[in-house]
């Protein structure tokens, strides 16, 4: 995008801030819209324009004084963090020009400024929409490549299938070569897009009875790989339809961070005699973990091979925060993103 094809520039622009730390449920009053200085860029920095904001059910647990993810906390009377795209506006560094898209942590607020180098230019031609770029797909290949070394044959279950992490992770371990992928999500309409449009093999409504049922009946010879984004009951039956030597990619606990089953029980008996493979983890999004994901995600969706799940919320900033609570009740299909240029 060239210069002349930008839009002017306002003197004052809107960012989102946290009032205070979070304990108990989110609700709106945890988020305070204000408007800043939109300051041009200083030598050897850009000028950002934020396009669209990704959002993730992370976020919650970011805006807690004890925040339990390997990374600090949002602070209170400041601009929520987390991953953007935007675009160039005003360039005082040789390394990014004008209409570049780049990616970045600039967080929630409608441009941001600071030194080139924590700009990433990202090629606007890979993918069929900027926001692809925003998805949980480093976290969820990762999980399935790296932690649970998803291969040839293998049977694998993914909780909370439907969302962000879990529709890119179920579709990996099928591109990987899985003899059978099993999904759990939380509606009948959700079990359907898993089967009907993500390629899922089977999937069922945690709700509708014990889910260790439900995986002897999908699974009965075992699972050999667990992709877990929920705990609680699932985790607990995915222990006992384990086949010998499975591994497990313990990514979230969705049930922990909606109050009920915080804390699953291990049959730790039944882990020792079938040798099982437990493996938490958390994804730091590094340069090597980005380029990963984004090498086979492109090859996959040019073979026709893959599905990107995503809502995009319109509505501009002022939507983000309802669109997150939205979001950490279940209302959305994949991997969610605000478009800040429909505001």
């Amino acid at each position: 995008m060239s210069a002349d094809m930008l839009p002017e520039i306002p003197q004052r622009a809107r960012e989102v801030r946290l009032t205070r730390y979070l304990e108990g449920d989110l609700t709106l009053g945890h988020f305070d819209t204000v408007e800043v200085e939109v300051a041009g860029p200083a030598p050897g920095e850009v000028l950002v324009r934020t396009d669209y904001l990704p959002l993730a059910a992370a976020y919650q647990d970011m805006m807690k004084s004890d925040c339990p993810l390997p990374i600090p906390p949002f602070q209170v009377g400041h601009r929520l963090g987390g991953g953007t795209i935007g675009t160039v506006v005003r360039s005082a560094s040789p390394d990014l020009a004008v209409g570049d898209l780049v990616q970045s942590m600039s967080g929630w607020g409608e441009y941001s400024s600071g030194p080139a180098h924590t700009y990433f230019k990202v090629d606007p031609k890979l993918f069929p929409s900027p926001v692809y770029y925003l998805g949980q797909g480093p976290t969820a290949y990762y999980g399935m490549a790296d932690i649970a070394r998803v291969g040839e044959g293998d049977v694998v279950f993914v909780s909370g299938a439907a969302g962000g992490v879990g529709s890119l992770a179920g579709q990996i371990a099928k591109c990987r070569g899985a003899a059978r992928v099993i999904g759990s999500a939380g509606s009948k309409e959700k079990v359907a897009y898993l089967v009907d449009e993500l390629g899922y093999d089977a999937a069922f409504d945690y709700h509708d009875g014990p889910v260790i049922d439900r995986l002897k009946e999908l699974a009965p010879e075992g699972i050999t790989v667990f992709f877990d984004n929920v705990g609680g009951e699932q985790f607990e039956a995915a222990i006992q339809a384990a086949a010998p030597h499975a591994r497990f990619a313990l990514c979230g606990a969705l049930s922990a961070q909606n109050g009920s089953q915080a804390y699953p029980r291990l049959d730790l008996m039944t882990a020792i005699t079938r040798h099982l493979e437990l493996r938490p983890f958390a994804t730091y999004h590094t340069p090597e973990q980005i380029a990963a994901w984004t090498q086979h995600f492109a090859t996959w969706l040019a073979e026709g091979r893959f599905v990107y799940p995503h809502t995009v919320v319109d509505g501009g900033l002022a939507a983000a925060p309802q669109a997150l609570l939205e979001l950490l009740k279940g209302r959305y299909r994949g991997n969610v993103v605000v478009d800040l240029t429909t505001g």
